[in-house]
């Protein structure tokens, strides 16, 4: 087949994903696609997988995109002629304990909010279920029916048919050498005789991706880690229909794989590979074998499927994987390059996320947007120096067993730490401060009580730093408590049109007096919010805006991609240069007072006001705002200035009850006033009127702005079908706590999920927020008809609901 110069979309890499986007893009239309692959279609991750279907994923929408996957392979083979090996037979997970077991019935109750049957079942219902394993040590399980298995390549040979069928070309021994771009675009590729232009370029390269796209300065960071399984020789009683069986407490998953056993593992510590590069000939290659390392696994096996002890080993396999340093892959357009997008780093998952993935990214590149609220797999959602080898080296060493861990909530990496850090980071560990990160930033998450410890013991229910987030909690309530948030992200827009170009781009009018801040989003046009942001107005020419540090990449793009060529507005991070702590509860305006001769009174400094301060012998800019629900100020200074401004502060504040506090305590006291986090409770897919934030939207701003009219429309339609209501579980000696995505009943229907939890300390009650949807609108008179539980680990308990805040509704607090 010749090679065309020209197509709408080139993908780079013929593995099952790659296949599955030029599919997927035919399927929709888009029919002048040209796939890339260096040497034979799956021939580096995709031909050694095991092929393990399985559909509940951590979110909604994770969830969806795989249970389209499932339902994809099970009509592949029908549409293009070509064996899938798929079949549906179900797969069950084991508990060896009380904490595996609370957490697989919270996915069985998660389960049953996304429409996938999910069934609790007792350990000799296990062994009816699969006869060999033995259970005399497990507490019970979980049976999913809709999961199962496949051939990973006959799939990938299938899309690709499907694909050449309506028009693809698909390419072998075809190696791209580089993307080629063009004021800040993807125009095509080019290979070793020539070139293809394009519309658009995707990468689906696989464990070659991060190398590939460094070369355009495109950061996709993703490792590879060498992952280990063996195929028994054939083994008596060994059923074509047997469930796939994963014990997660023992790192283990079982398939039967053609009257054989297939064991897999993925292990607390793996063995990264490629760190010096991939061989440009790996194909079709396996690794050296290491049964040293696989050992442990076996002995545990043995255990489990005693037959194993008495049937040989056919195979024992080792192939790479690629990993990211958050366990999630990496989709999307990507920040630096536009109409370049990218589909790797799958962490084992690529398999069941394969359809799904090609989907979504073909709606992605034909209209622009993605077509439901994915962050958490949006490249946008990385750091450019997570693409340092070094730390992805060190941090897949641990990502790769995460799979198979607990996992519990708040759970912090333990590789690669201690990557970015605030000016206070020294201090604050001496004063008791337990780290935590977030998009690698170091930030306290609790300081320890005296004689208490600064480790996190995990658990469902209340966790050990729990008192010391009450505490924290109970000062700013009565005293005055200071947070570290210097990982918020700052960005300086500046320039005779910096008001036009961020009235366009804000929902709110941010066209005010030099020295007021606004609380507003950024909406897409169809009035989905796509960050959630305060923006300062610092001079007629100049704004800072702050935004959450796991949107700094995203948000910086969003911005900088809606700034008119023509358009007189540059726009900096200036996050490193600018530390920040927040004052927060009712004696900080006295602290802040007896640092700084500035007027800090209600009159002389109401709430939404920012203006630069001395504290010390340094400028400060102070900003009257809370995330907390008390009075308080954040303050904004100068990195050089900011130890000065933080001995100045606590050297101050034991008259005033001064203490630290960290993000725990910080979540729970948001939740107890339903301040909404972005990524968690607002995202792309909900708007300011369904999110509750009506009130940060100048609907009727003349300049217009980007969604102005679906959300007018969605305003003016009345009272909406869905809506972000508070929560408050009824008053029990030990409630559970909430997280994410438990179900919300209504009158035994499911009406809606959580979308985060925390324990309010101030009320002294488990708190959640969440959607719920009813086709007459969720207003005062639905949630006053009561009759609401949420369900948590398959138990559901009573739920009062609210659409305002249970703490101080009226502001008193903030206000005062």
């Amino acid at each position: 087949m010749s090679t065309p110069s020209k197509a709408d979309v080139v993908i780079v890499g013929g593995g099952i994903t790659g296949c599955a986007i030029a599919y997927h893009l035919t399927k929709i239309g888009v029919t002048d696609v040209v796939l890339c692959e260096r040497k034979q279609l799956t021939c580096g991750t995709t031909w050694h997988a095991a092929g393990l279907v399985t559909q509940l994923r951590a979110t909604r929408n994770m969830t969806e995109l795989a249970k389209y996957t499932g339902e994809l392979f099970r009509e592949l083979e029908t549409e293009t002629g070509q064996a899938t090996g798929f079949k549906q037979n179900g797969s069950v997970r084991v508990a060896g304990n009380e904490a595996r077991f609370e957490e697989l019935k919270r996915g069985a109750s998660m389960a049953r909010n996304f429409g996938l049957p999910a069934d609790v079942i007792s350990a000799e219902e296990i062994k009816e279920r699969w006869p060999l394993v033995n259970v005399d040590d497990l507490l019970g399980g979980i049976w999913m029916p809709n999961d199962g298995q496949i051939n990973p390549a006959d799939v990938t040979l299938a899309m690709a048919k499907g694909a050449r069928m309506r028009g693809a070309k698909v390419l072998e021994n075809t190696p791209v050498k580089k993307v080629i771009v063009e004021n800040g675009r993807a125009v095509g590729v080019e290979l070793p005789d020539g070139e293809i232009r394009a519309d658009k370029v995707v990468i689906a390269g696989g464990m070659w991706s991060r190398e590939f796209a460094a070369q355009i300065g495109v950061s996709l960071p993703l490792h590879a880690a060498e992952h280990f399984y063996i195929v028994t020789e054939s083994m008596e009683g060994l059923t074509r229909d047997l469930p796939v069986l994963f014990v997660g407490h023992e790192c283990s998953y079982y398939k039967e794989d053609a009257g054989k056993l297939l064991l897999g593992c993925f292990e607390p510590e793996a063995k990264p590979w490629g760190h010096e590069g991939i061989p440009e000939d790996f194909s079709f290659d396996s690794l050296p074998e290491d049964f040293e390392h696989f050992e442990p696994i076996l002995e545990q096996a043995v255990k489990r499927v005693p037959q194993l002890e008495e049937t040989g080993i056919q195979l024992f396999f080792n192939g790479p994987e690629s990993f990211t340093p958050d366990d999630r892959y990496l989709l999307g357009e990507t920040p630096e390059v536009r109409d370049l997008f990218c589909a790797c780093g799958f962490n084992s998952v690529g398999i069941l996320s394969s359809g799904g993935v090609g989907k979504a990214l073909a709606s992605w590149i034909k209209d622009g947007h993605s077509p439901m609220e994915l962050a958490d797999v949006d490249v946008r959602r990385m750091q450019p120096f997570q693409s340092n080898s070094k730390y992805l080296y060190d941090r897949t060493k641990e990502t790769l067993g995460l799979l198979y861990k607990m996992h519990w909530p708040y759970r912090q990496y333990e590789t690669a730490r201690d990557v970015r850090k605030s000016p206070f980071h020294d201090r604050l560990l001496a004063m008791g401060a337990s780290m935590t990160e977030a998009a690698g930033y170091e930030r306290p998450g609790f300081f320890a009580g005296d004689g208490s410890s600064t480790e996190i013991g995990y658990s469902f229910g209340p966790q050990s730093w729990f008192d010391d987030a009450k505490r924290e909690s109970l000062n700013t309530e009565t005293n005055v408590t200071l947070f570290d948030q210097s990982c918020y992200v700052k960005f300086r827009v500046e320039g005779r049109d910096a008001c036009k170009v961020l009235n366009h781009v804000s929902a709110n009018n941010v066209d005010v007096e030099p020295g007021k801040v606004v609380y507003t989003q950024w909406l897409n046009e169809r009035g989905g919010i796509e960050a959630d942001v305060t923006i300062t107005r610092l001079s007629e020419t100049a704004y800072m805006v702050v935004t959450i540090v796991a949107s700094q990449m995203r948000d910086f793009s969003w911005l900088q991609r809606h700034i008119p060529e023509d358009a007189h507005a540059i726009v900096t991070d200036v996050s490193p240069a600018m530390a920040m702590l927040a004052l927060m509860g009712p004696k900080s305006r006295a602290l802040l007072q007896k640092v700084s001769t500035a007027d800090l009174s209600n009159e002389g400094f109401p709430f939404g006001t920012s203006r630069e301060i001395e504290i010390g012998y340094a400028m400060v800019r102070a900003s009257r705002l809370t995330y907390v629900g008390e009075l308080g100020w954040e303050l904004y200074i100068p990195s050089d200035f900011a130890l000065h401004v933080f001995d100045r502060i606590v050297e101050t504040g034991d008259e005033f009850g001064l203490q630290c506090g960290g993000f725990f305590a910080i979540n729970s006291m948001r939740m107890e006033k339903a301040y909404r986090h972005w990524g968690h409770d607002i995202g792309e897919d909900d708007t300011p009127v369904e999110a509750g934030l009506s009130f940060a939207v100048d609907f009727d701003k003349p300049s217009g702005f980007i969604g102005q009219s679906a959300v007018v429309a969605q305003r003016q339609a009345g009272v909406p079908t869905k809506r972000l209501v508070q929560f408050q579980l009824s008053e029990i000696e030990t409630p559970p706590l909430l997280y994410h995505e438990e179900p919300i009943w209504k009158d035994d229907k499911i009406v809606g999920s959580i979308t985060s939890g925390g324990y309010g300390h101030r009320i002294g009650r488990s708190l959640g927020m969440g959607y719920v949807h009813c086709e007459d609108g969720v207003g005062k008179d639905f949630l006053r008809d009561g009759g609401f539980e949420i369900e948590v680990a398959c138990e559901r308990y009573s739920a009062e609901p609210s659409l305002s805040p249970f703490l101080d509704p009226s502001r008193s607090r903030t206000q005062s």
